[in-house]
């Protein structure tokens, strides 16, 4: 009986199965049918996107900015510790600004004495009877004129000083002078040399290999100097290929920066005097001992040349 009613059951339990959807199968071919990547966002603007290497500290430098500064107004809780993708404001948020290095005074009262004129100018009107030449206020040269031979003839004319030779126009077949090199730049920042060694490497913009400052040579310990004066914003060894560095900001638009130093002798927001020794050469990150020196105008590298004096 069992062996007439297997043939039966067999072929009743074949059908059954039959009747079952196949289960699915991935397509492999196209590595599974993974959605496709969604397109890098854009920083918005005033922000930097993030990416794949940056550094806080490189971010900062790029841009110009001190990295403190980056931090504070992004509410960065670890300065060391950004993500790709993630969006930082660089540039300052409404009401704030970034600080300016403005040039050392002293408190002492400076005791102006008026000096008479060898000849009363013409053009000049004479003051008020009642005003009085020791607080007569005054707005500062170049004031709301704006600046012209002439109107620089006539300040200097009404403070008794000598008339500007620029005023002479040349002889029309003088031929034009090349214009020297020299230390003040369109800021009016007195730069000098920061080391003594002779140059190496010039400033190289784009290529295969780029140099984006002098490298200029040097025995580890021989001083470092401050080329202009400023404020220490940054001191440390976080940006790749810099080694030892640090970076003074001069003004609202420069930066200065000295890499691959042996020694560091200044901290981070301390103010600095043109000629000061901030550092010591030496060799870190770098194949020997010397010092690359850049300056940045707006975080952007320019060529130190056109703004170091002639030596």
């Amino acid at each position: 009986m069992m062996s007439r009613l297997f043939p039966f059951l067999l072929v009743t339990l074949l059908a059954a199965c039959a009747t079952q959807a196949p289960a699915p199968v991935s397509d492999r071919s196209t590595g599974g049918a993974a959605a496709p990547a969604a397109p890098a966002a854009e920083a918005r603007p005033g922000h930097y996107l993030v990416k794949k290497g940056d550094t806080l500290h490189r971010i900062a430098l790029d841009h110009g900015l001190d990295y403190k500064d980056v931090v504070a107004w992004n509410n960065l809780d670890n300065p060391n510790r950004i993500e790709v993708g993630q969006q930082l404001r660089v540039v300052p948020p409404e009401g704030s600004a970034v600080a300016v290095v403005k040039p050392v005074t002293t408190s002492a009262p400076v005791e102006v004495k008026p000096i008479a004129p060898a000849t009363p100018p013409a053009t000049v009107a004479p003051a008020p009877a009642s005003a009085s030449t020791a607080t007569l206020k005054r707005d500062p040269k170049g004031g709301k004129l704006p600046y012209s031979e002439e109107n620089l003839a006539s300040l200097r004319a009404a403070e008794g000083g000598p008339l500007p030779t620029a005023a002479v126009a040349p002889a029309p077949d003088a031929k034009p002078v090349d214009k020297p090199a020299t230390a003040a730049s369109e800021d009016g920042i007195d730069w000098a040399w920061p080391a003594s060694g002779s140059l190496l490497v010039g400033f190289v913009e784009g290529g295969a290999a780029p140099n984006k400052g002098l490298d200029i040579a040097g025995k580890t310990g021989e001083p470092v100097l401050a080329a202009a004066a400023g404020k220490i914003v940054y001191v440390g060894s976080g940006l790749r290929g810099y080694g030892n560095l640090v970076i003074v900001r001069h003004s609202a638009a420069f930066l200065s920066a000295y890499a691959h130093n042996s020694k560091i002798l200044v901290k981070e927001g301390a103010a600095v005097t043109k000629g000061q020794k901030i550092a010591e050469i030496g060799s870190s990150d770098t194949d020997q001992a010397k010092l690359h020196f850049e300056i940045r105008r707006q975080g952007k590298p320019v060529d130190p040349a056109k703004y170091l004096p002639t030596r």
